[in-house]
């Protein structure tokens, strides 16, 4: 199953950390989120997050 993946600026679905990934899959570091707070700014285009299982 492929993991959800978010953009920056949008509200994660669930409390938890989130490991953020550049455009080639390149790990950018993890951050923890609250339920509702938004994804925050990356430095590069293309970037996402997704949830740390």
């Amino acid at each position: 199953m492929e993991n959800k993946k978010w953009r920056p600026g949008e509200q994660a679905p669930q409390s938890g950390n989130y490991t953020a990934y550049d455009s080639q899959g390149h790990n950018g570091g993890s951050t923890y989120l609250e339920k509702g707070q938004r994804f925050p700014a990356t430095q590069h285009s293309g970037s996402y997050y997704e949830l740390e299982q």
